[in-house]
């Protein structure tokens, strides 16, 4: 189905009116979103992503309705696996918590403007040359095995290449200034980390989009369907973060889920060029007949990995051992370094957070505990958290 001039304004403009609202009436004024309300709005844009897909169905036909369904469900599960690095960046340059909610909107409009460039060069690609699939194909095939390669989830994201040359090329100052992204030190003006961590989260941004849009087109190759199927996964990522935050790690087994769906969706790529096949080195350049999976079995498949990968995640012994060990480690961390935020209620929220995660640990048996990583160094952190508190209090 040609979707017309008017429908594809129509939706730009009700995504860039989702994104001012968002700005004017939740990230303006820098606060600490409540679960409540991180649920709330979390609800809300996945139910506009619903709504929409539901108008799809009805004006575009059981064909491309089932398109925008699997391309959103896949979309929205890479990324909440991208959330592991955002986390993993915003810990590592100290970012007040209740500045985040500008830097994960930074975060969503850089990526927004960039899938949306990869998504018509991609577009354009497939339109000249049937051989692309092949590329796209091997591309997923290859991150679906970097994804179950043993390792921490991409610790070094926060010290890429462009904030070394930054920091080298530029004045730069370790202090945050509020939400500003230059601040005046000894005179002179620096920038700041909240600009640093801005850059960090881009280039992520992009790296990202290289296995995205590659994923999204083995599974549709209608650019409307591809674009608001990406920008509606885009939506309610913020509310995600605060509403997942510190439940991340209990999903373990999530890089093997998306593994299997990207390995699936790659599998359909190759088949699909295949069948589109004009590179005369392959059949003397001649269509191979091959089976093509179906988007009704791709929608099958992609829901069906996603519920088990979360239910063995989260009923896993090891993975509630694991988060909760995660937790009291970062809030440890975050407790021993509070001068980064300027929340007065930031202490006890950690504090309180950490008390919580100790007694679930206690309970856990020992197997469990003791598989974590630097353990010793954890029970370090953690006492002197204590010691900290306690000397807070009586001072």
């Amino acid at each position: 189905m040609t979707v017309s001039p008017l429908i594809w304004g129509i939706t730009i403009v009700v995504i860039l009116a989702l994104l001012a609202f968002d700005y004017f009436f939740h990230i303006r004024k820098a606060h600490v979103p409540s679960l409540k309300e991180a649920a709330i709005w979390s609800s809300i844009y996945v139910g506009l992503a619903v709504v929409f897909g539901i108008l799809v169905l009805v004006f575009g036909g059981a064909q491309m309705g089932s398109e925008y369904f699997a391309g959103y469900i896949t979309e929205k599960a890479l990324s909440v696996d991208n959330l592991f690095v955002f986390l993993i960046i915003m810990a590592s340059f100290r970012v007040p918590r209740e500045d985040q909610q500008k830097v994960l909107l930074f975060g969503i409009v850089f990526s927004l403007i960039a899938r949306t460039g990869f998504i018509f060069l991609g577009a354009a690609l497939i339109n000249s040359f049937a051989w692309v699939f092949y590329i796209f194909g091997l591309i997923l095939l290859l991150t679906a095995g970097n994804l179950l390669k043993p390792g921490d989830h991409g610790d070094d994201q926060a010290n890429n290449f462009i904030i070394r040359v930054a920091k080298k090329l530029f004045h730069t100052t370790d202090k945050y200034d509020g939400d500003k992204l230059f601040t005046m030190v000894n005179g002179k003006r620096a920038l700041t980390p909240m600009l640093l961590v801005m850059v960090a989260i881009g280039g992520t941004d992009i790296l990202f989009a290289l296995d995205s849009i590659p994923a999204i087109f083995g599974l549709t190759q209608n650019v409307f369907i591809v674009f608001t199927a990406t920008a509606f996964s885009l939506m309610g990522l913020r509310q995600l973060y605060f509403l997942i935050d510190g439940l991340l790690d209990r999903l373990i087994y999530l890089s093997y889920g998306l593994a299997a769906i990207l390995a699936f969706i790659g599998v359909k790529l190759i088949l699909h060029a295949l069948h589109e096949n004009n590179l005369p080195f392959i059949n003397d350049g001649e269509h191979v007949a091959v089976v093509e999976i179906t988007t009704g079995l791709s929608l099958s498949v992609i829901i069906g990995t996603l519920i088990i990968t979360v239910a063995l995640s989260l009923l896993s012994p090891a993975g509630k051992a694991q988060t909760a060990i995660n937790n009291a480690r970062r809030h440890a961390v975050d407790y021993l370094d509070l001068d980064y935020t300027a929340d007065a209620n930031e202490r006890e929220r950690i504090y309180r957070a950490l008390t919580a995660e100790e007694a679930q640990i206690v309970q856990m048996p020992l197997k469990y505990r003791n598989k974590a990583k630097d353990v010793d160094k954890i029970r370090e952190q953690v006492a002197e958290a204590h010691r900290q508190h306690e000397a807070f209090l009586n001072r």
